[in-house]
């Protein structure tokens, strides 16, 4: 039934029936995340990253409504410069698109929803969605968190965007049952920086260790993701008090205008790129390029327990 829906590109499938380590990548950091052509540059790169690693990329995206687990580069360019007039699609929206034989680029929910379809266990993205600034009156809650709670995938991560209550998102993954992994870090990063002030559940720097864990956990199926904290490098992390700074003024504009749901990650990731004077875009692209590289060395790892 599945064959319907999903099409894969033919490393893809040739890489999974042969059981070696494939990484899942999402599309909306392409379509939504930065501008054309920066997108497109950063997209193909971290795929090159996943290669020299080790492992086989899969950028997942919908594309008249079918489930794409690997896209070309054309189909990547395409993406790039469609840009925001691609729907950002997540669990609720991926049934729509489908049957409207619509685009969309998918969120960390939506990638996880079709990587976990795929036989796919470890997805690299930038930063997980959580429980945005306010939740407690808004209740602006990224699916995301749900998601982790039920798919069996690994999402590496430069940890939740500092652009969330973080703290409140640690809550709901414990709550959930979530683990919560800091990359040899105690402290849960916070995408732009290193630092969040909030202690992580395990820190395992061992690519390994955290395979072995993965594959205890769905064995006993103790259903549900795990969140892989890898903090930004050092030498490109963004200071504490400037980006914090920049997100307080971002948040209170959101407030504002009344911008919210979907649109809220897209509008403060930008506001925050404009106060900083785009220092926060290179920040990002570098997180993303880190997590891409330990996202398929845990790949690899995992692909040799199976």
């Amino acid at each position: 039934m599945l064959d319907k829906y999903l099409s894969f590109k033919e490393e893809v499938a040739v890489a999974l029936k042969e059981n070696r380590p494939v990484v899942a990548l999402e599309s909306t950091i392409i379509s939504h995340g930065m501008p054309y052509p920066k997108n497109v540059e950063t997209a193909l790169k971290v795929e090159k990253i996943i290669r020299e690693n080790g492992a086989v990329p899969a950028t997942i995206a919908i594309l008249d409504g079918k489930l794409k687990v690997g896209l070309t580069g054309e189909e990547i360019e395409s993406l790039g410069k469609k840009g925001e007039d691609v729907i950002k699609t997540s669990r609720r929206d991926i049934p729509f698109i489908i049957a409207g034989k619509k685009d969309g680029a998918t969120t960390v929910a939506a990638t996880m929803i079709i990587a976990k379809l795929a036989g796919i266990k470890v997805f690299a993205t930038g930063g997980i969605g959580g429980v945005h600034r306010g939740a407690e009156t808004s209740f602006d809650i990224s699916a995301d968190l749900e998601e982790l709670s039920n798919t069996d995938v690994a999402v590496v991560c430069a940890g939740a965007k500092s652009i969330l209550d973080i703290g409140l998102t640690l809550e709901y993954l414990e709550t959930a049952g979530v683990p919560v992994i800091g990359f040899g870090v105690d402290e849960l990063p916070a995408f732009y920086t290193r630092k969040s002030g909030f202690n992580v559940d395990y820190n395992i720097d061992s690519p390994e260790m955290i395979a072995a864990m993965l594959k205890a956990k769905w064995d006993l199926n103790l259903h549900g993701g795990v969140v892989i904290a890898n903090p930004i490098p050092e030498e490109f992390a963004m200071d504490y008090d400037t980006i914090n700074g920049a997100i307080l003024e971002a948040v209170k504009e959101s407030h504002e205008k009344g911008i919210k749901g979907k649109d809220s990650t897209p509008f403060l990731l930008a506001k925050v790129k404009e106060i900083t004077g785009g220092s926060s875009l290179d920040a990002n692209i570098e997180l993303v390029y880190n997590n891409a590289k330990v996202g398929a060395q845990i790949a690899v790892e995992l692909s040799k327990l199976v």
